[in-house]
């Protein structure tokens, strides 16, 4: 009795070079991309140089409870400290997401009294 081998089915196609051109279209568009509107108009970046070195700023901390801390002073001390400090340097204020805008804007009016003329305030999240 003879038994002979079963058929072999046809290899089908790799689609492996599919899959390469596919990928290649795919780094293509996204190269290719505008991914920001174009503004309506040309703008001058500002520019960043500036006299006094970066470095460690005055940081005036607010907590979420409206709690101030400013180096070593704490609560209504900060105040003091900040008008004897003269306002050279710019202070950054990082205040607690929490923070009630409303409670925050009373500060940098504040501040602002206390500030002398061309006095910079920096606000950030944190």
């Amino acid at each position: 009795m003879r038994i002979d081998m079963p058929p072999r089915k046809p290899r089908g196609e790799s689609i492996i070079p599919m899959i390469n051109v596919v990928f290649l279209l795919l780094i293509f568009f996204l190269l290719t991309a505008q991914i920001t509107q174009p503004t309506p108009f040309p703008l001058t970046p500002p520019d960043s140089r500036s006299e006094t070195a970066a470095g460690a700023r005055d940081v005036l901390y607010i907590s979420a409870g409206n709690e101030l801390a400013w180096n070593e002073a704490r609560g209504a001390a900060v105040w003091t400290a900040l008008v004897a400090r003269g306002g050279a340097d710019p202070v950054e204020i990082r205040a607690d997401a929490a923070l009630p805008a409303a409670i925050l804007a009373g500060h940098l009016k504040r501040l602002r009294k206390i500030a002398p003329a061309g006095a910079h305030l920096v606000v950030t999240g944190g």
